[in-house]
């Protein structure tokens, strides 16, 4: 998991090309969410409000929307989909339900298959 986040954050940090598999992008999110609630929680505890998380969200924006682009990449969609987000409620299920899908054998028009 920490290999998947680091390959993230320091090889791809500002990397919207190519297509990333479902386990990158799943333990890149695993990884981002452990890190967001252990920096909650030592903010509570430092009474430093959200001051941590806040600086956490904006140190990783473009590592999460380069990994989430290349991820409909992989599936054969445009990165542009991933605006969908913005819908409350609808746009985040219908992403999540492209993130687990399979990703496209071979190669497509975003690169050659990762799993190969």
């Amino acid at each position: 998991m920490v290999q998947y986040f680091l390959d993230a954050v320091t090889n791809h940090y500002f990397d919207f090309n190519g297509r990333a598999r479902r386990s990158a992008y799943w333990y890149y999110t695993l990884g981002y969410i452990i890190l967001y609630v252990v920096l909650a929680v030592i903010s509570s505890v430092a009474h430093l409000g959200q001051i941590l998380t806040g600086l956490l969200s904006l140190a990783l924006l473009l590592p999460s929307l380069g990994i989430g682009v290349r991820r409909l990449h992989d599936i054969g969609r445009s990165g542009w989909w991933i605006l969908i987000g913005i819908i409350p409620l609808v746009g985040w299920i219908v992403l999540i339900y492209w993130y687990v899908q399979p990703g496209t054998a071979g190669t497509n028009e975003y690169g050659p298959d990762p799993k190969a």
